[in-house]
């Protein structure tokens, strides 16, 4: 059975515990489709140009579909990726922070993942559940446990073990997107390191990055595993929180009203 947008967020929201919503983010390559999506998808800009991770802030955190286009993105990290900015030697200084040199500086920039230059029209960037049109890819800020949740029933349902994941340097959220895009593959990173001075991430959120094509067969993995062991729990099959990672499930850290014996302990 398929299901709506809407359904899948809402069985990912309330299964695992997110904090945020899944964004899905939309890669739009011509006017045509700039169109569609707004005819689609009400939509909301930015006032000032912003970086791609503040962008999703109105998805995540407030339900809001932005369109982000080259005008209204600020950092030139994401510029690089989407291919609205070239390579030039003021990127290189702006990494100079991470690198022992300028010529590493130029060759770690150019192995990031990027769009050709001038491909990419605007980008949609919205939650899960409002998605009108077939997002490129889903952005999940998630802790650690959920992430290897999502990691765990994408393995299951893409049949893909191990599972690699692409660290970028100063382009987690921007770069994770466009490569998972890219290679239709999972992709797992910390967050950048501006991550809590630019207002991006509240508690140190990992990032997961699924492709679009392929999240409806993750969560239904998701629901046939909870159909299965009573929760979507992996570490504690049948507890209702996912992340009830207790001690290795240790027999003795259970819960009962008070005055009853426990069978693990003996009696109180």
């Amino acid at each position: 059975m398929a299901l709506s947008y809407a359904e899948m967020e809402s069985i990912l929201m309330e299964s695992l515990r997110l904090y945020h919503h899944p964004v899905a983010v939309t890669f739009l390559f011509s006017d045509e489709a700039v169109d569609a999506f707004c005819e689609a998808t009400p939509t909301v800009v930015p006032v000032k140009p912003l970086t791609f991770c503040q962008w999703e802030i109105a998805a995540r955190m407030q339900k809001k579909t932005v369109l982000g286009t080259k005008e209204k993105l600020f950092c030139t990290n994401a510029q690089c990726g989407f291919g609205w900015h070239a390579i030039d030697e003021g990127e290189v200084a702006s990494q100079l922070k991470y690198c022992v040199d300028a010529d590493q500086a130029r060759r770690f920039l150019e192995s990031k993942p990027r769009m050709k230059p001038g491909e990419l029209k605007a980008v949609g960037v919205g939650p899960l559940g409002q998605a009108a049109l077939p997002p490129s890819v889903v952005h999940f800020y998630c802790d650690s446990l959920q992430a290897y949740h999502l990691a765990v029933d994408y393995m299951a349902s893409t049949d893909t073990h191990p599972l690699p994941t692409q660290i970028l340097m100063s382009s987690s959220a921007c770069g994770g997107s466009v490569w998972s895009w890219q290679n239709s593959r999972f992709n797992f990173c910390p967050p950048c390191s501006g991550s809590y001075n630019a207002g991006k991430t509240e508690r140190g959120e990992m990032n997961v990055f699924i492709p679009g094509e392929k999240i409806e067969g993750v969560v239904q993995r998701l629901l046939a595993r909870t159909g299965k062991s009573g929760s979507a729990s992996i570490t504690r099959p049948g507890d209702p929180f996912p992340g009830g990672d207790i001690c290795k499930n240790c027999p003795l850290i259970v819960f009962k009203k008070g005055g009853e014996a426990c069978g693990a302990c003996g009696k109180q």
